[in-house]
């Protein structure tokens, strides 16, 4: 039986991402417990549904802050405030620079397979548009650690797809989240269960 896990959710729209750990959680698939959902933008509706759920939310809105490092105290400080086991990034499209504390306690998901179309300004809509410009015939996502690098932590889990001659930047990216809603609940998982192992650039996941 794997514990079950305390998250802590940043994001900055729709909450795409928050609705399938709800749905996980809600479902059993996912042992987990949100503590608290904090975005880097006002009225998105990533917040309402997490109020619908009655999960203490947070504004620190991007905007407001001069620099990186007080964007990312005023994250931290908040995300202090409760029990956190986990930071998941959820379509969080901020720098959140990392304090030794939370080392390798933050994970992330990339809509694309990394190294490839990734890096800063590489999120959304623009991933999808890059890899059919490319003209790739693979694309997928990568859940992966966080560090204070864009895109660069320890890749915990990738999932791929095809590219098709006919796709456009939504459809592609539709096929792609099917993938993450599978992947990033997973990666949470082995988490919980003291499954994964960093070695270097590597995460090796530990057989049970």
């Amino acid at each position: 039986m794997i514990k079950k896990i305390n998250l802590g959710v940043l994001i900055s729209g729709s909450g795409n991402t928050l609705q399938n750990f709800l749905d996980q959680i809600e479902q059993g698939k996912l042992n987990a417990t949100i503590q608290v959902v904090i975005s880097s933008k006002p009225n998105v509706t990533g917040l309402d549904r997490a109020k619908r759920h009655n999960i203490p939310t947070m504004v620190v809105n991007y905007s407001d802050y001069p620099d990186i490092d007080s964007f990312s105290n005023a994250i931290t400080a908040e995300l202090d405030k409760y029990p956190i086991d986990l930071i998941t990034l959820a379509g969080f499209v901020h720098f959140y620079k990392i304090p030794k504390k939370y080392k390798w306690k933050v994970m992330n998901i990339h809509p694309g397979l990394i190294p490839a179309f990734c890096g800063h300004n590489y999120y959304g809509r623009k991933v999808h548009e890059s890899v059919i410009n490319y003209g790739a015939k693979v694309s997928g996502c990568t859940v992966h650690f966080a560090d204070n690098v864009y895109d660069n932590g320890p890749i915990i889990i990738q999932r791929a797809v095809p590219v098709f001659d006919d796709d456009t930047p939504n459809s592609l990216a539709a096929r792609v989240f099917q993938e993450e809603c599978k992947a990033y609940p997973e990666a949470i998982k082995l988490f919980a269960s003291g499954r994964l192992k960093i070695e270097g650039r590597k995460v090796r996941i530990i057989d049970t």
